[in-house]
């Protein structure tokens, strides 16, 4: 692999739902290495509030207005990494909803379903193909996809498996993102790119009330080491911090 992570050089990122939680410390993360990073995020006052404090720390950031279920959004967010970087060295497209509850399957009210995949699914995809041109500027393009354990198919029908409350909107739609991460791994398969989905686990942030029992660094470390892999790399695996996940 080329080596770009040099001063005048440095690796470019954007992730997306960086304002808080897992993404904002996948942020923190990747700027901690020296990377240069675009804290995509929809919320103007939240988004610089966490260009702020990452520059506080130390951080090479910039903010990038970004709504992945809007088409003039991404384009603008392109133009913009476009104008400030030239390339972009990793997409990691951890913006995510789940959709609110409930998601009873038999009493579910659809617009939910249809609000979990619109974000969750097709946002990943209209963003990846939108930075896709300027990710093939780079020598060792990398994408993250933010996926949960609760969308493996196998973990769901496993008796007495961890895979949270009936849900059928957020865990179908990590079901359908996994299913989208493999097929542009197919498609990829012949460039330098790496694609992977990416489980964070059981982390504390406001998409689950904080109930969780990781810490958001905890989450955001198995999706920077995929941002960050060198050389021949996986591609096309559903991967947590302790290897493979179960699709």
């Amino acid at each position: 692999m080329t080596e770009t992570n040099t001063v005048n050089h440095p690796n470019v990122a954007l992730v997306t739902g960086a304002n808080k939680g897992i993404g904002y410390e996948i942020a923190a993360g990747l700027g901690a290495l020296g990377w240069t990073v675009g804290v995509g995020a929809r919320n103007e006052e939240r988004r610089e509030a966490a260009v702020d404090k990452l520059r506080a720390t130390g951080a090479d950031v910039f903010g990038v207005p970004l709504d992945v279920t809007d088409d003039a959004s991404v384009t603008a967010a392109v133009r913009l990494i476009e104008e400030r970087t030239g390339r972009l060295d990793a997409l990691v497209n951890n913006a995510g909803i789940t959709g609110g509850l409930p998601q009873e399957p038999t009493t579910v009210d659809v617009n939910r379903v249809r609000a979990a995949v619109e974000t969750n699914v097709i946002g990943v995809i209209r963003v990846t193909n939108a930075l896709l041109p300027l990710l093939r500027r780079s020598p060792a393009p990398r994408i993250v996809n933010v996926s949960s354990s609760v969308g493996s198919l196998t973990l769901q029908t496993t008796p007495g498996a961890e895979t949270g409350p009936l849900s059928l909107a957020y865990s179908p739609s990590k079901t359908f993102l996994n299913a989208v991460t493999v097929q542009y791994a197919k498609a990829l398969a012949d460039t330098p790119i790496l694609i992977n989905a990416v489980c964070p686990g059981y982390t504390a942030t406001d998409l689950n009330g904080f109930q969780g029992v990781r810490t958001p660094q905890q989450g955001a470390a198995a999706a920077i080491r995929l941002a960050t892999v060198t050389g021949h790399g996986p591609t096309g695996r559903f991967l947590d911090d302790e290897g493979e996940v179960p699709w």
